[in-house]
């Protein structure tokens, strides 16, 4: 007799995988492709792939991959424009799209691997998967705080350096609570944001 779930398990590690890939591209490969060709919108490009691959991740019940594809475009519209226009509300939507589709997306994973009775290869890849999306999420609080309250963290490093990816480097060296003194958190809000995403943070390690 044909087990009808194999196919689907199968499909669902390949989604998986595939949303790991990219979101291993966005943080190993990035970097180094900016170097190289110094192109501007190589961030852009890899979290549009992230959006697209985190769809296709989700995709099954017609109603969550609905929000999920609304949420995309949402969070994919003000990532581009705010790269041609520079405008603070374009920065402050864009944070706040990226949160919420970024949450949404770890729910919705969250809650495909609490249903499963054994750990397998897809729970891993899904596990593997929300590790790293918690850590953009954090990343998109950390610029809703800058554009809240400027000058929230401190960088010591050349002033040449996009703070985008300062942050983004800071939020996820920060996940192991792991921090190299490069940059700090100044303001109260940021403090505090700070020292939530350390307990959350060992919370996640605990309980993995």
């Amino acid at each position: 007799m044909i087990n009808q779930t194999e196919p689907l398990q199968k499909s669902r590690q390949t989604r998986f995988l595939l949303l790991l890939v990219s979101l291993l591209a966005l943080m190993v490969l990035e970097p180094f492709l900016f170097d190289y060709t110094g192109l501007k919108f190589l961030l852009e490009m890899f979290f549009s792939a992230i959006l697209f691959t985190s769809i296709y991740a989700v995709s099954g019940k017609k109603g969550t991959t609905l929000v999920a594809i609304l949420l995309a475009l949402l969070k994919l519209g003000t990532t581009w424009v705010s790269g041609f226009i520079s405008h603070p509300l374009l920065n402050l939507f864009d944070s706040i799209s990226g949160i919420l589709f970024i949450a949404y997306i770890i729910v919705l994973i969250l809650g495909h691997i609490f249903k499963q009775e054994e750990v397998t290869v897809e729970t891993i890849y899904g596990a593997l998967v929300v590790y790293i999306l918690v850590g953009i999420m954090w990343f998109f609080l950390y610029l809703l705080t800058e554009f809240i309250h400027p000058n929230s963290f401190s960088l010591a490093i050349d002033p040449a350096t996009e703070s985008k990816k300062i942050i983004f480097f800071y939020s996820f060296v920060t996940l192991t609570t792991l921090g190299y003194g490069d940059i700090t958190p100044v303001s109260a809000p940021a403090r505090s944001l700070a020292m939530l995403k350390q307990l959350s943070d060992s919370c996640i390690l605990r309980s993995s």
